[in-house]
């Protein structure tokens, strides 16, 4: 008999990511105007965005540095009850803690605490709900968070971490978030390329791929959701017209099968909008999907290259 895979579901869904920007009214521009997110407020560091049917008050904090990268990723809990229950499990799991803080604009107390590579999360449960600040951001449907525009992408879907072990980060979020895999890359040399984890029913919420630059804390990319693959491109021609960095794509990924589209944004994050289709992990004994190396020398679905950069390029940027 098989046995269930499902998480513990004590964490409901991935909450935010805080992006650093060492160019950030360039980068805010980015966002707003060209990527199409809406900006919720802003304090005296930071910039709170959101897509247009994200229901909290953020989704991506942006915020001012010296540096570019993820400041740390936040995820919602079920309930008090649950959250109470997965800070129990990361302070007996031997992974670094870093407590409780207050919160920000967009959320109440978090507790945070850190991976084996310097990426820090935190788990929260009370949050800001975002409300409409005038008529013209107001849906016109009750069951949509906000207006919308053009191509906007909907909702925040996922992010990439590098990791220099990925088997070691398995075990971190399988741990502390109580997350499944449900795709993964196993190399010729037994090491894991990459991994796709889930705290629900998506297909996946992060993943993590190997670190080929010797860098630390590393992100590879955030991506934003769009209803459909014409939604992205159209998004091309839009950053095209901007003079916006394509580093690859429109194309369709083999793992996950998301239709992609990656960029730079002004300060070099790399940012994807991506489409799932109507793909979702309903089976509670899903068996994790493995891709050798192999096949993943074949390319993308449809066979376009991975190209070189894909593997290289993280932020921060590694001082060499």
């Amino acid at each position: 008999m098989t046995q269930p895979t499902n998480p513990s579901f004590d964490i409901a869904h991935l909450g935010h990511v805080e992006m650093l920007t060492d160019k950030f009214d360039e980068s805010l521009d980015f966002f707003t105007r060209v990527y199409g997110l809406k900006l919720s407020g802003m304090d005296e560091t930071s910039a709170y965005l959101r897509a247009w049917d994200d229901y909290e008050f953020c989704t991506l904090k942006l915020t001012r540095s010296d540096t570019t990268g993820v400041a740390h990723i936040g995820y919602r809990a079920a309930s008090p009850e649950a959250l109470e229950r997965r800070v129990a499990v990361i302070e007996g799991s031997g992974y670094k803690v870093l407590g409780w803080t207050e919160g920000d604009l967009s959320h109440g107390r978090a507790f945070r605490f850190e991976d084996p590579f310097g990426h820090i999360f935190e788990i929260y449960y009370d949050t800001a709900w975002y409300e409409p600040q005038d008529e013209s951001d107001r849906a016109a449907l009750k069951n949509t968070a906000s207006a919308f525009e053009g191509a906007a992408p909907r909702r925040l879907d996922h992010l990439n971490l590098l990791a220099s072990d990925v088997t070691e980060f398995k075990r971190f979020m399988e741990t502390c978030l109580g997350s499944r895999v449900t795709e993964y890359i196993e190399l010729d040399n037994g090491r894991l390329g990459g991994c796709w984890f889930t705290v629900n029913n998506k297909t996946y919420d992060l993943a993590c791929t190997e670190e080929h630059g010797g860098g630390n804390a590393r992100l590879h990319h955030v991506t934003y959701a769009t209803d459909q693959r014409e939604d992205i491109l159209r998004a091309a021609d839009i950053f095209l017209q901007n003079g916006v960095h394509i580093e690859t794509g429109p194309h369709k990924h083999a793992v996950q099968g998301t239709f992609f589209l990656y960029v730079w944004e002004p300060a070099g994050n790399r940012v994807e909008l991506a489409n799932a289709g109507a793909r979702l992990i309903l089976a509670p004994d899903w068996q994790p999907v493995c891709w050798t190396q192999a096949d993943r020398m074949k390319g993308q679905a449809w066979g376009l290259k991975t190209i070189e950069s894909f593997h290289t390029h993280g932020t921060p940027p590694v001082k060499g």
